[in-house]
């Protein structure tokens, strides 16, 4: 099947990468013409554990092309996805105008029958934003528009896509089903279901949940605050919970706050649905609320430990991305704990194996990047753990101790051990324990 992809984000490369690995003549459209040329040259702009294996396979074996040109890509197209940035307002809504201004310039383009399918997380509605402006020029005869969100978690983005656990369709048109399904059987050979809805409950599928996974992460994290108050070790409430088959153990570890390009927006676009829908969703508030106060947790603990001058001191930081195994850091806790240690004064070196560059373009020369982790903790006074990359996992302490000026860690992901950590001689703080 002859398969369009336009926007070449996160979403929208992974897909049509996934898409072309499946079989399918795949034209992703973008209008960075250095990001294409360089696409086309074999680079891949963003970091994915396994994209770049089956990036080079496609592109190699003539599956997968690049073009700036909107009317090239999707001109022997059957389906055309719509995987386009839809950033928050000031006002937390999501902001459909790139989706919608390319829904207008398909209206000008499309010549036979499309399947025009919405990939981005968009608000309750927008499929029918987007037909509408589709119907300001076009018969409905030449189209179906579509709700098809993403559930990719960074990091393992390719297996998510490769076997998923759902597939979510939003459509009211049997002859979409049809395409959709032709699509979409080879990567539900197991028997993993998809599931049709209609648009608007497709739509609400994403957010919801988002942001039912947004607020297990901010409940844990109130979990672990209230556990350092009554001296309980959240490690061994998350287990006794875990363990209750009506609850599961995913999405129950406490740390330093959720980030990303998905959590954070949104929750924040779903409160601002239900307060244009004129509902109070209290949840979502509080979601909202203790993420941004979580993120200050860290930095306050060192605070604290300094006697709230960090005046010469030194901190050292591991991990910048949100989350292991990608370089994202939009949201990204790290940014608000290293702003917050320069205002207090201190001096700071990072280290991250894969989002430096990035978070170059936020502090540029306020904060020194290391080459390794070693580096990044040589001659500082205290240790920030940001990220739970797998090789912060066993360091070398006997190594942390030599080079350190002091032997102390603030452990926002729990990685360690509490008494194995302080007996080895550090002082250690974490989250809840």
């Amino acid at each position: 099947m002859k398969v369009a992809v336009v926007g070449t984000g996160y979403v929208g490369l992974v897909s049509g990468t996934c898409f072309a690995e499946s079989g399918n003549q795949v034209t992703c459209v973008d209008i960075d013409a250095s990001k294409v040329e360089k696409m086309k040259n074999g680079y891949v702009p963003i970091y994915e554990p396994g994209l770049e294996i089956l990036f080079d396979r496609n592109t190699k074996q003539g599956r997968l092309h690049f073009t700036t040109d909107l009317a090239e890509g999707v001109k022997d197209a059957k389906i055309i996805f719509l995987a386009l940035p839809t950033p928050p307002g000031a006002d937390g809504s999501a902001d459909l105008s790139f989706v919608l201004k390319v829904a207008k310039d398909l209206s000008e383009i499309i010549t036979d029958y499309k399947v025009i399918v919405d990939k981005s997380t968009v608000p309750v509605g927008t499929a029918e934003r987007v037909e509408a402006v589709l119907l300001e020029k076009l018969d409905h005869s030449l189209f179906d528009v579509v709700s098809n969100p993403e559930f990719l978690r960074e990091g393992v983005a390719v297996e998510d896509f490769m076997k998923p656990d759902r597939v979510v369709v939003g459509t009211s048109s049997e002859k979409a089903k049809k395409v959709m399904t032709a699509l979409y059987e080879p990567f539900v050979r197991q028997g993993n279901p998809i599931i049709f809805m209609d648009e608007r409950s497709t739509e609400m599928t994403k957010y919801a949940a988002n942001s039912y996974l947004a607020t297990r992460i901010s409940f844990m994290n109130e979990i672990a605050n209230l556990c350092e108050r009554l001296g309980a070790d959240v490690d061994m409430v998350r287990k006794g919970m875990g363990s209750d088959s009506r609850i599961g153990k995913r999405f129950l570890f406490p740390g330093v706050g959720y980030g990303g390009s998905c959590f954070p927006k949104d929750v924040q676009a779903l409160a601002k649905t239900s307060q244009e829908n004129e509902y109070d969703f209290k949840i979502l508030k509080a979601v909202m609320h203790v993420n941004d106060l979580q993120k200050e947790i860290l930095s306050t603990k060192i605070m604290k430990y300094f006697d709230g001058d960090l005046t010469g001191k030194t901190i050292g930081v591991w991990g910048l991305a949100f989350k292991p195994n990608t370089d994202d850091i939009r949201e990204a806790p790290a940014l608000t704990i290293i702003s917050r240690l320069l205002n207090k004064g201190a001096k700071v070196k990072a280290y991250d194996p894969e989002a430096m560059e990035n978070v170059k373009q936020v502090f540029g020369n306020k904060i020194e990047f290391s080459a390794n982790e070693y580096d990044a903790i040589q001659g500082v006074d205290a240790l920030a753990i940001v990220t739970e990359w797998n090789e912060f996992r066993t360091p070398d302490f006997d190594k942390m101790k030599q080079i350190m000026n002091q032997p102390t860690i603030f452990d926002g992901r729990n990685i360690y051990d509490v008494q194995v950590t302080r007996d080895l001689g550090f002082y250690y703080d974490s989250i809840g324990r």
